[in-house]
């Protein structure tokens, strides 16, 4: 039997894949300026899950390779698999509308779905204040960050709604991830393995797209543009993915993506400074918000107001 990793290795783990997923985001973002979107998604997915897969396979690098059940592979494909490409085809095409760090900051809200999603209809008078706290928080964020689409000619809705519906997905995913790494010892998989699997399924279920996209708009080939998709595929993809996976297996959804807070500061600080990309003057304050109704949600009220805060029903 395994023994479980301590909490300070994990949140170092978390911090890595924080790193990687900035300079990720940047690259993506430098990537769809000259490949279509779900091209672009689809072929980094399919290469860096089959490398993950064949590291499974035929070395003990990630760990052993768990045989796949049916009912186990049947929910990698509807759920696991058909989430992620879902959601990274959104993303990208936020990415062709509007900033990295916009994106990023979106995801950055995460933490408030999964609090949401997780909350049960028994839910007690101080949950509901704290989840509905959190939410509108986390919203007021948003709103700040959708302000200038709406007022001035600058910016992109579509590329907002992208990007706040590729949180969700992202969300989503978390949750299917969770689930698959919780099932009972014979069908439950590593981080690794989940990773692996739902990677190489969602880079296969996004092809046919990502090929009629490369027919319209055939792909500029450089050595630059291949070591970036080369970059997002071994650390944005296998490392990244790994780490954050293998969290999620001995972490709560709502506490691991509590470390989508850093991902915007890493996504804005690749972008600014390998792509010259401003930041725009309410991503601060949308930050601060979105932060505030993660931090919120997260908070025991409780033990910092003591238990009277709020009478319970």
């Amino acid at each position: 039997m395994t023994s479980k990793p301590s909490r300070w290795s994990i949140i170092a783990g978390l911090l890595a894949a924080v790193a990687l997923w900035g300079g990720n985001n940047a690259g993506a973002k430098f990537l769809v300026h000259d490949w279509p979107p779900l091209f672009t998604g689809s072929t980094r997915f399919f290469c860096a899950g089959l490398l993950m897969f064949a590291l499974l396979r035929w070395t003990r690098c990630l760990g052993p390779a768990s045989r796949i059940s049916p009912e186990t592979n049947r929910r990698l494909w509807l759920r696991g698999g058909l989430g992620l490409a879902a959601y990274v085809a959104l993303f990208n095409l936020a990415l062709r509308f509007t900033a990295a760090s916009h994106v990023a900051l979106y995801l950055a809200a995460s933490p408030v779905w999964a609090l949401l999603w997780e909350g049960g209809a028994g839910a007690g008078a101080r949950e509901r204040l704290k989840r509905g706290g959190a939410a509108l928080l986390a919203l007021s964020g948003v709103a700040v960050l959708f302000w200038p689409t709406l007022h001035t000619s600058t910016g992109s809705v579509t590329g907002e709604l992208l990007g706040l519906a590729a949180s969700i997905l992202w969300t989503h995913y978390g949750r299917q991830c969770r689930a698959l790494g919780e099932a009972a010892a014979s069908t439950a998989l590593s981080g690794a393995e989940i990773a692996a699997h739902t990677m190489w399924r969602a880079g296969f279920l996004l092809l046919p797209f990502a090929l009629l996209e490369a027919t319209r708009q055939p792909p500029r080939w450089s050595p630059t543009l291949l070591a970036v998709q080369g970059y997002c595929v071994i650390a944005g993809g296998i490392l990244a993915f790994a780490l954050w996976n293998h969290a999620l297996r001995h972490w709560k959804t709502s506490e691991v993506y509590l470390f989508n807070n850093l991902i915007p500061l890493s996504t804005a600080t690749w972008a600014r400074f390998c792509l010259g990309e401003t930041i725009s003057p309410t991503f601060w304050p949308a930050m601060v918000l979105i932060v505030a109704g993660v931090l919120a949600g997260q908070a025991d009220w409780s033990r910092l107001l003591g238990n009277n805060w709020l009478p319970e029903e």
